[in-house]
Order: structure tokens, then C-alpha cells, then sequence
């Protein structure tokens, strides 16, 4: 591993699983004349009906910006399809990605909200797509419209643009398959939990498709207080305009009326030892947000080999958030507590250490109230060409790409929070509490991208491919606000111009096997998320590269998927605060890591989705100011496994359990604030027939205390996960 340049050091664990891929490797060598011959084993059929339920999709739309084989991809790609959501009961983003190792998820906090995900050590903030789009929307996504998710590991801006540090996640709508059914399915949960999901698909004659996906939930937390009432449809056009041209339009109507959770406030360095269910907030917080999509993609075969595509999204969030949460753990010298006799433990900064019980602390709340319009509008056309020159085969492709994104925060500042008990508090709305609104900073931004790229896989021979690209990118933004302070400036603009490039070499023996390394990089602009920290204005985006050397096998007549990988990423110019209000890229932040992945059926009954990542990630670098260096990244668990497996043992019923494990993660980048690992079984039970399905899910089996998400911000807060619970669906066909 010379492309290492830090020590790898991999746990026992991650010892033993690579060891153990060598056999699998050589096994899967030596069984390769025998799985060339042998046929895909494909859907389970139930009384006549065909159930599709197949974890192993070979196929992937992210790692070329056409659909490509996996193993033609060199870099891990974990693919979420419909079979492993419906079996699992995931019936939002974060649920489905569960399984995914080396994510994470971070809670709402500072100016952004909804879906917040770490990838290898990395925030993906606005590196979630939908249909190949960036999707920056601060709102909590459901499955309901989805037939698949994407997870492309890894550095990849030569593909996406700004930044994709981690990686990216890709959302793919469901669209007119042209097989007409129409299905609708009823869900009834423990916590008062109900939702109902409807998919209807027809074909109106021989050009024209149709397809519409809706959704209605009213949903209860196993937490005090939470309630969450979302409605949504996405329907979408398939029109054949002649044998070699197509134009797809798919939309995404969705509305969320929710409570935020921020979660439990840190004490001795833990989450606090109280309740799971305490709520810390106003019973009348809330989210609500409205989501607008409109895609359109036109497609025209030119010739056999050469394909035209143009799409367009245009997408649309508004984002009303009533929010409070616990900010200051402290004390109170009269009761009842108020914020004139509250006083903030002293040791906020480091962790909220102190010898005083639990019962005798008190908290004070704060506001992250703000209403939010998002808007993006980007075209893209790319020309794939299969060509040969000489002995060589190419996959060419090359595109461009033109968008604009537009931002407004306006800030709401409250007065008059109540201070509330840390292991006992109060429901109390914001009208009992007579808490005062006022207007806060105005943020307004805007951002244009223009891009171009070209992307070639060569066949080098019958064994040996090679994949090479490079983007380039101009990125214009600014932002202004109305209220300049230490951390917001009043005005910044930046011009960013940056050249991405991707690498790789692929050995594949047989069809059975692909050995690979690769190389690629991305970039952070600061005005990346079209937010701004005061004094990085001026700075230069951040660079990360990535290297990776692994394997990919298919076994059991491409019915078992497994890979290997070891990678390093780097971001070798991270932002660091040398004193206050001034910012240099001298920082240097490396993720060392493993991952093993598993797919698909084992046998024609036995179906598994599974995966390990070990990562060693630290910020190698940093000013004394910024006080991080040798710290690991917030929200980063050295080691993560998942294990989803179901088994058939009659035609009709099919039994399934799932274990998730993660290690002990910090808070923050102060590593003073952590929360310890937990392992969470879940487990499955349905019975299928012709016409209708039921299933049973029951979530979290042993009722273990573990902790979801995290927030930096306030000290570090942690999310507590769901209780037991169980949740059993009807799904029928007409």
C-alpha cells in the first residue's frame, strides 16, 4: 500500500474481515468457469406472482453519468434498491441509508436543517442528488416516490462538481416502467403511527406512460411530544416520441409538517443521564417545508452507438422552522428558575463537567428559528460514444453543465425562553411562556456554475480497463447580510475555478472478477453551502484527494455480490483559524479506511445486505488557535458493520433479521463531548400471496439506549434512537 502516505492501522476486526477476503477472492477465481455457465436465479414467485425482491443490483447510474456495470466502477458503490427498503420497512432517507456502513447522520443545527449525512468521515451536506441533480433542499426526504439509492464512495467532483468529499447519494425516482399495476399499502405503527403509500403505473398506448407515486403519514416518535403529518406525490411522463428519441418528466410535490428534535444537552462529557423520551423545546416548535421538483430529460439515439441526452431540473424549498432546543446546562439561586437567576456551568466548553446531580441542574434554552427559500435551475447534456480506434474499445462521454442556486434566511431571533429541568421538564408552548419574535440577519445569496467534462473507458484488451476524466468547473458566488458581526460578514463574493480529475485501472480475469485502483479529487469553495463564516471570504476552497485499491466479485451466477477496498481520502488544505476572524488553508485532515460489502442471494431462499467499514480518520493538521490537531473528525465511529439477511423457508412466508453496530463517536472536533457504540437488532416477518403482502418489522428488538444523530453546536447534543418498536404494512395489488 504505497499509496498510503499515513500508517494504516486496522482494528482486529478489520484484520480478520480482510483476511477473510482472500479466500473469497481465490474461491471466487477458482469457481469462475463454473458461474460463467450458470443462470441468475432472479425473482421469487408466489402463487403465480412474481415478488421482486432481489438486494443484488449490478448496475449503478453514478459512477459514469450513464448506467454502468458496478464492477466496471472503480470505487465502492453500495446500491439501496426497492426490495432491501420494502424488507426493512425504510420509509425515509435516513431510515434506508441505515444499513449503508460508513454513514452517519447529523441532526439539525446552525442555519441548515433536515436530512444531514456523513460519509467516510465527511459532512455530504449538499452532496445528496435526486436523478443525478444536486438536491439542496434543507428538508427531511421520504421513500415513498424512490426505486433505488446510489451511495458513490469517495472524492468525485469530476462527476458531480463542488464538493463530494466522502462521496455522493444519489436518490432515483420511480418512473413508467411500462408494466401496468397499481399497488397501494397501509402501515400501522407502535407511537401512533400511520401512513399510507400508493403506486400506480399505466401505459396509455404504445408511446405514452404514466406513473404516480403518493404518500400520507401521521407519525408519533417513541420520543416526548414528537409529531410529524407529511403528504406528497410524484408523478411523472414517459413519452416515446419516435423509436429513437424519449422525453421523461418527472415532479415531487412533497409537504412536511414537523418537529425538530435536537436531542439530550451533554453533561461529563456524555449525554446526559436522563430520560431518552425528555424533550427539550416548546410544544409548539415546528418545520413546515414544501418541496417543488420539475425534471425533464429528452433522449435521442443518433446512432447505434452514439446517444444525445438533455435534462433540466428546476427545484423549489420553502422552509418555515419554529425551533428551540437546549442550549446552557447550569444552575438556578431561586425557584422557580428563571434566566435572571440561571447561571451557565462554567465548563460548558468542556463537556459540562461537574460533581452536582443531575436533579439539581437546570436548562436554558435557545432559538434556531428561520424561514428559508431555496431555489436551484440547472441544465445538462452529455453525448455517449462507443467507438473503437484500433484495438481499442471507449466508452466516451462528455457533457456540460449550467445551473443557478438561490438562497434567503431571514433569522428570527426569541426572547423569553423558559428555563426548564434537566431530568424533568416541563411541556410548555411559546405562547404559555410568553416568548417574544424579533427579526434577526436577512442572509440573501446566490451562485452560478458553469461546467464541462469529459470521461473515457478504454478496453485495453480482453482483461484490462482504464478510466479517465477530468471537469472543469467556474463557480461565482455571493452572499450579503443584513446584521455584520464578528461571524458574518456584510458582504462577500467569490470566483472559484478548479479542474477535477479521475483515475483508474481495472483487471478483470473473468467475468466473475474486477481488481482496481483508482485515484480522483474534489473541492469546497467557502461559499460551498452558500453560507459564510466571517474572515473565509478570501480563502481559497478546500482540496481533497482520494486513493483506493480494491476487488469486486460476483458469485453464484451474479447473484452474490462482494468488494473489498481500502482507501486513504485527504483534504490537504482544510480551513483553520489562526486568530479570530482570520482563516488559512493550513490544515490537513486524512481518513484511512476498509470496506467490505455483500449483496444478493446466497441461495435461491437466502438473501443478505451487509457491509463493514473501519476508518481511522484525524486532523493531522491545524493552527494552535483552531486547538484540534490529532483529534478525530465529529460524528466518525472507527468501526461500523451491518448485517441485513432474510430467508424464504416456504414459498409464501419470509423471515429476516438485521443487526447495525457502530463504535463510540465525538460530538465535535474537541473530542471533549462523546457517545458511546451500541448494536441495534431489528427483525422481520411477511407472508406473501398473489394479490397482497403483509409484514411485520419490529425496529430496535432489544430496546437498546443508543444514540442516532449528533450536533456540534451549544456545547454537542445528541439525538437518542427510537425505542421498540414494531410496525406491521398491508400492501396489496389490484
Amino acid at each position: 500500500m504505497t499509496l498510503l502516505r499515513a500508517p494504516f492501522r486496522p482494528s482486529p476486526f478489520a484484520k480478520a474481515m480482510l483476511l477473510f477476503s482472500f479466500p473469497l477472492a481465490a474461491w471466487a477465481q477458482e469457481s469462475a468457469p463454473e458461474t460463467a455457465s450458470a443462470t441468475r436465479l432472479g425473482e421469487v414467485t408466489v402463487n403465480g406472482q412474481q415478488i421482486n425482491n432481489d438486494y443484488n443490483a449490478p448496475v449503478s447510474t453514478v459512477g459514469a453519468k450513464t448506467p454502468t456495470p458496478i464492477r466496471d466502477i472503480p470505487q465502492q458503490v453500495t446500491v439501496v434498491n426497492r426490495a432491501v427498503m420494502d424488507a426493512q420497512g425504510a420509509t425515509s432517507l435516513e431510515s434506508a441509508l441505515r444499513y449503508v456502513p460508513g454513514i452517519t447522520f447529523t441532526a439539525a443545527e446552525g442555519g441548515t436543517i433536515g436530512n444531514n449525512i456523513n460519509l467516510r468521515g465527511f459532512s455530504a451536506r449538499t452532496d445528496i442528488y435526486l436523478d443525478t441533480f444536486r438536491d439542496r433542499g434543507q428538508y427531511y426526504r421520504d421513500t415513498f416516490f424512490l426505486d433505488s439509492i446510489e451511495v458513490l464512495q469517495g472524492p468525485s467532483s469530476m462527476l458531480f462538481g463542488r464538493g463530494s468529499t466522502g462521496g455522493i447519494i444519489n436518490q432515483s425516482s420511480k418512473l413508467p416502467s411500462r408494466t401496468p399495476h397499481d399497488e397501494v399499502s397501509v402501515l400501522i405503527g407502535t407511537s401512533d403511527q400511520y401512513r399510507f403509500t400508493g403506486d400506480f403505473d399505466h401505459t396509455l398506448n404504445d408511446a405514452v406512460a404514466v406513473r404516480v407515486p403518493v404518500m400520507a403519514q401521521t407519525v408519533h416518535s417513541t420520543r416526548d411530544v414528537m409529531h410529524n403529518q407529511d403528504y406528497g406525490a410524484a408523478p411523472s411522463l414517459r413519452v416515446d416520441l419516435s423509436p429513437k428519441t424519449v422525453l421523461t418528466v418527472s415532479t415531487l410535490l412533497e409537504h412536511n409538517h414537523d418537529m425538530p428534535d435536537y436531542g439530550l444537552p451533554p453533561l461529563n462529557n456524555r449525554p446526559a443521564p436522563v430520560s431518552r423520551d425528555n424533550f427539550y423545546g416548546l410544544t409548539d416548535d415546528t418545520t413546515r417545508q414544501d418541496v417543488q421538483v420539475l425534471n425533464g430529460s429528452l433522449k435521442y439515439q443518433l446512432a447505434p452507438e452514439l446517444t444525445l441526452r438533455n435534462q433540466a431540473q428546476y427545484s423549489k424549498y420553502r422552509i418555515d422552522a419554529r425551533e428551540t432546543a437546549a442550549n446552557s446546562v447550569g444552575t438556578c439561586s431561586a425557584n422557580p428558575c428563571t434566566n435572571a437567576n440561571f447561571t451557565v456551568l462554567p465548563t460548558k466548553a468542556a463537556g459540562n463537567t461537574t460533581d452536582l446531580s443531575p436533579d439539581d441542574l437546570f436548562v436554558q434554552l435557545g432559538s434556531h428559528d428561520r424561514n428559508i427559500h431555496d431555489s436551484s435551475a440547472f441544465d445538462q447534456g452529455d453525448v455517449t460514444w462507443k467507438v473503437a480506434t484500433g484495438p481499442l474499445d471507449h466508452l466516451l462521454i462528455a457533457g456540460f453543465e449550467l445551473g443557478r442556486d438561490t438562497y434567503k434566511n431571514q433569522a428570527i431571533t426569541l426572547g423569553n425562553l423558559p428555563v426548564l429541568s434537566l431530568t424533568d421538564p416541563q411541556h410548555i408552548s411559546g405562547k404559555q411562556a410568553g416568548v417574544t419574535l424579533t427579526p434577526g440577519n436577512l442572509a440573501q445569496a446566490d451562485a452560478t456554475t458553469y461546467a464541462a467534462f469529459v470521461n473515457d473507458t478504454v478496453s485495453l484488451g480482453e482483461h484490462f480497463k482504464a478510466v479517465g476524466g477530468v471537469r472543469w468547473d467556474r463557480y461565482d458566488s455571493q452572499i450579503t447580510n443584513t446584521i455584520s458581526t464578528t461571524t458574518t460578514a456584510a458582504a462577500a463574493q467569490q470566483t472559484v475555478y478548479y479542474d477535477s480529475v479521475r483515475g483508474g485501472l481495472l483487471y478483470q480475469p473473468d467475468d466473475a472478477q474486477t481488481y482496481y485502483v483508482s485515484y480522483g479529487t474534489s473541492f469546497d469553495p467557502s461559499l460551498e453551502q452558500l453560507t459564510l463564516t466571517n474572515g473565509t471570504q478570501n480563502v481559497p476552497p478546500e482540496k481533497n484527494r482520494s486513493y483506493e485499491v480494491g476487488s469486486k466479485w460476483s458469485l453464484f451466477g451474479d447473484n452474490l455480490g462482494l468488494t473489498a477496498a481500502l482507501f486513504q481520502i485527504e483534504k490537504t488544505n482544510a480551513r483553520s483559524q489562526v486568530e479570530p476572524g482570520v482563516y488559512t488553508l493550513d490544515g490537513t485532515i486524512r481518513v484511512n479506511g476498509a470496506e467490505l460489502t455483500a449483496s444478493g442471494r446466497i441461495t435461491p431462499k437466502w438473501q443478505v445486505f451487509s457491509g463493514y467499514t473501519y476508518l481511522d480518520p484525524e486532523i493531522v493538521k491545524a493552527s494552535s488557535t483552531d486547538g484540534t490537531k490529532g483529534h478525530t473528525p465529529s460524528n466518525t465511529p472507527r468501526n461500523n458493520a451491518t448485517l441485513w439477511t432474510t430467508y424464504m423457508p416456504w414459498s409464501a412466508w419470509e423471515a429476516g433479521t438485521g443487526l447495525v453496530y457502530s463504535s463510540s463517536r465525538y460530538v465535535n472536533t474537541t473530542n471533549v463531548v462523546s457517545v458511546p457504540g451500541f448494536t441495534r437488532w431489528d427483525a422481520t416477518l411477511a407472508f406473501h400471496q398473489q394479490k397482497y403482502d403483509v409484514r411485520l418489522n419490529l425496529q430496535n428488538l432489544t430496546n437498546t439506549h443508543y444514540f442516532d444523530s449528533l450536533i456540534q453546536s451549544d456545547g454537542g447534543r445528541s439525538v437518542p434512537g427510537i425505542t421498540r418498536t414494531a410496525l406491521v404494512s398491508l400492501n396489496y395489488r389490484f
